[in-house]
């Protein structure tokens, strides 16, 4: 068992609210894409979607040492794989409901919206999405600042 499906588990079972399902299938598609160098740190579940109703397309949502990744397979053939990188990060929005909350990740290239998830797992993805993103972007600019500076 993969340290990605162990932590997804582990999420659904502290946040029983989320609905998410095929968590060992989508698990398997981070697997696949992640680096040699790179560590799990934290994994939280949703789904990529704005419509409460559309119950179908659960989403495992990975945060490593190097980026943020979004993947889901699907049912038949296939999988859906997002790689936010530190430097298109920009901000993160959570918005809480009657039942479930939102989390809005704000790219330089679009706006990902994350739904259907325990409204109590909100402030804990917050706070690991937005202190690593933010500590990777600045090691990125270093990086950028040194290569500059050569």
């Amino acid at each position: 068992m993969s340290d990605t499906y162990k932590l997804a588990k582990a999420f659904k079972r502290k946040y029983g609210l989320t609905i998410a399902w095929r968590i060992k299938s989508h698990a398997k598609v981070v697997d696949r894409h992640l680096g040699p160098e790179e560590t799990v740190k934290y994994v939280f579940l949703g789904q990529k979607n704005n419509w409460v109703i559309n119950l179908f397309n659960t989403n495992i949502v990975v945060l490593t040492n190097k980026r943020l990744i979004i993947a889901t397979k699907r049912v038949v053939f296939g999988y859906f794989f997002t790689s936010i990188t530190p430097d298109l990060f920009n901000d993160l929005t959570i918005k809480k409901n009657i039942i479930w909350g939102r989390v809005i990740i704000d790219t330089v290239k679009e706006e990902v919206l994350l739904s259907n998830i325990d409204p109590n797992a909100l402030g804990e993805i917050e706070n690991n999405i937005v202190e690593n993103m933010m500590r990777e972007k600045r090691k990125y600019k270093s990086r950028l600042d040194m290569k500059e500076g050569a």
